[in-house]
C-alpha cells in the first residue's frame, strides 16, 4: 500500500497578527494527486484558525471534535484543545487517527498531536507536514531579518519551502486574525 504524504502547514504570530498558511500539494507515492487542497479552515465563529496534517479523513474527524470543544466551552481554545488531547489519547477510535492539527486563535498558537501534546511555541511559530521544518527555519530567519508581517512571512517561507520540499507546491491558502 502506497503511503499518502502531503502538507506544509505553518503558523506565524507577530506583529500583533497571527497567520496560518497551507500548501495545496496532496500525493500518493511518488505522483501528485491533487495541487490545490484546502487544509487551512477557520472554526468556531470564524475566530479559531486550524491547518492539518496527515490522513484527510482523519483531520475532519478532529476538525469536528475541536469545533465541538469550542462550543461546549465558549471559544476557549487552550481549554477545547487540552479537552481534545485527552479524548484523543484515551478513546479507542480518536487514538488510531493519523493526523495533526495546529490551532490558533487572538491568544494562542497550539500544535496538537494524537501523542495528547498541546504545545504553544515559544517564538509563535509553529510548523507541521513533510515541509514543516523547512517553512520553520525560513519563518524563524524571516521573523528576526525582515520586517514583514506574519501574512507576508508565512507567505515567503512556503514559497521558500516549496523550492526545497518536494510534497510542498507554490498553491498557498493563507488565513489571518
Amino acid at each position: 500500500m502506497q503511503r499518502i504524504r502531503s502538507t506544509t502547514i505553518l503558523a506565524v504570530r507577530h506583529q500583533g497578527q497571527v497567520a496560518v498558511a497551507g500548501d495545496g500539494q496532496v500525493t500518493l507515492g511518488n505522483t501528485i494527486i491533487k495541487h490545490q487542497a484546502h487544509k487551512v479552515r477557520r472554526l468556531y465563529k470564524n475566530q479559531v484558525i486550524t491547518g492539518f496534517a496527515g490522513a484527510t479523513a482523519d483531520a475532519f474527524t478532529l476538525h469536528d471534535r475541536l469545533e465541538e470543544k469550542l462550543e461546549q466551552y465558549n471559544g476557549n481554545l487552550m481549554r477545547a484543545s487540552v479537552e481534545l488531547a485527552k479524548d484523543w489519547r484515551t478513546d479507542r477510535m480518536l487514538r488510531r487517527l493519523e493526523a495533526m492539527l495546529i490551532a490558533v486563535d487572538a491568544q494562542h498558537s497550539l500544535l496538537l498531536s494524537g501523542t495528547g501534546d498541546v504545545i504553544e511555541a515559544d517564538d509563535g511559530i509553529l510548523a507541521i507536514g513533510s515541509g514543516g521544518p523547512y517553512a520553520q527555519a525560513a519563518a524563524k530567519a524571516l521573523v528576526m531579518h525582515s520586517n514583514l508581517d506574519a501574512e507576508a512571512i508565512v507567505r515567503e517561507a512556503l514559497a521558500i519551502t516549496g523550492g526545497i520540499c518536494i510534497y510542498t507546491n507554490s498553491t498557498i491558502v493563507v488565513e489571518k486574525i
